[in-house]
């Protein structure tokens, strides 16, 4: 244990006096967890809206009006051309265009039905079909408050003498209850994501330049020949960066309930017990890339290459389940996949030990193999 203790205490002292070194561990992750927290977003507001209105009463000017009230679009522009609203959309000035054709109002009040005509610019991937769910559901709750006034329906009229209802223009509507984020408060999913894809980021990157650096200013000879074993080796080049990476945890927590207003549910213990064993996996994953590349450059290029696939895979910002069968199976395998389910269910639905078995077992799994192989890896020489 003294001579674990003893190389570690030289890695944290590398570390406190390479000022670019202790900024990446400190700095750089409050700084992007504060940015990306307010940039990844699901919600969509002031989405450039362009009107063409044919038919010009008050019910479609009340269409139009709710649209820019709801906070979600904003009209940039109305006419009584569908070419201009199509020119409008081709400059990027708008991406939405809402046509209301004419007789509009007419078709409503006669038939009880009008159609207007939702057009979405879907170059912009899932935000097309985002704003084209905002754009639904304020139609939705518009007609069915000019039902309510202009066709009254099976649930609100009854004939004088009569007991049961009349016919009319029925209307079913559907409760909609969000349990653990009631407010839909889209920070509360992503920041607990986002920190543990900094954490991530920093712990792989710093444990993949460790031995790559030694290597670059030729101390690993050095450390090769010291009465150390390989397991000692590996543990003392683990363990500061863990203590940072738990650290940079802690700080990310605080902002995040601080600021942000991410709920704390569940146990804290629990959190971080598992993030030590996560920290293990990504470490160890640093350390096998570090074996396999002779300088820090290589080691850079490598990590985010793997940072790459493991985010995209991780569930961070696409569901895991909206992915083919085959990507799901191979996202087992992406640690950090299950240490985001995992945190994300301890802060936001207070989950327990029972909860999070599963991913939990999976990590230990991870971290056991990555130990091994990092440790395998290493080739000592003691003369």
């Amino acid at each position: 244990m003294r001579e674990i203790l003893a190389l570690a205490r030289a890695e944290v002292l590398h570390v406190v006096r390479d000022k670019a070194t202790l900024a990446q561990v400190v700095m750089v992750p409050v700084v992007q967890l504060l940015v990306l927290s307010n940039a990844a977003t699901f919600t969509i507001r002031e989405t450039p809206a362009y009107v063409v209105d044919l038919d010009h009463t008050t019910t479609s000017r009340g269409l139009v009006d709710r649209l820019a009230g709801s906070g979600h679009f904003r009209v940039t522009g109305t006419s009584e051309s569908a070419d201009l609203a199509n020119e409008a959309m081709l400059r990027d000035d708008a991406t939405l265009i809402v046509m209301i054709p004419a007789k509009f109002e007419q078709s409503l009040v006669r038939t009880g039905t009008a159609e207007a005509m939702l057009s979405v610019n879907a170059e912009k991937g899932s935000a097309a079909g985002i704003v084209q769910s905002y754009a639904s559901d304020i139609m939705a709750d518009y007609s069915r408050e000019l039902s309510a006034r202009l066709r009254p329906s099976l649930a609100t009229v009854v004939e004088p003498g009569r007991a049961g209802p009349v016919a009319g223009v029925a209307r079913i509507e559907g409760r909609v209850r969000s349990w653990y984020n009631p407010t839909l408060n889209y920070k509360h999913y992503m920041v607990p994501g986002i920190l543990v894809a900094l954490v991530t980021m920093i712990s792989t990157l710093l444990s993949a330049q460790n031995i790559a650096r030694e290597k670059e200013i030729g101390t690993l000879e050095q450390l090769n020949v010291t009465p150390i074993t390989k397991g000692q080796f590996i543990t003392a080049k683990l363990l500061p960066y863990w203590v940072l990476a738990m650290a940079d945890l802690a700080i990310g927590l605080l902002i995040g309930w601080g600021v942000f207003g991410v709920p704390i549910r569940g146990s804290l213990l629990l959190l971080f017990g598992v993030a030590g064993v996560y920290l293990v996996v990504t470490l160890g994953i640093g350390l096998l890339i570090s074996g396999r590349v002779d300088t820090q450059q290589q080691a850079m290029f490598v990590t985010f290459f793997i940072m790459m696939i493991y985010l995209l895979m991780s569930g961070l910002f696409t569901p895991v389940d909206s992915m083919p069968r085959w990507v799901q199976l191979a996202a087992e395998l992406n640690p950090v996949k299950h240490f985001v389910s995992i945190s994300r269910a301890i802060l936001i639905k207070g989950a327990g030990v029972a909860e999070v078995a599963r991913p939990v077992g999976i990590l230990v799994l991870f971290a056991v193999g990555t130990f091994w192989l990092a440790v395998g890896q290493y080739h000592k020489r003691t003369a």
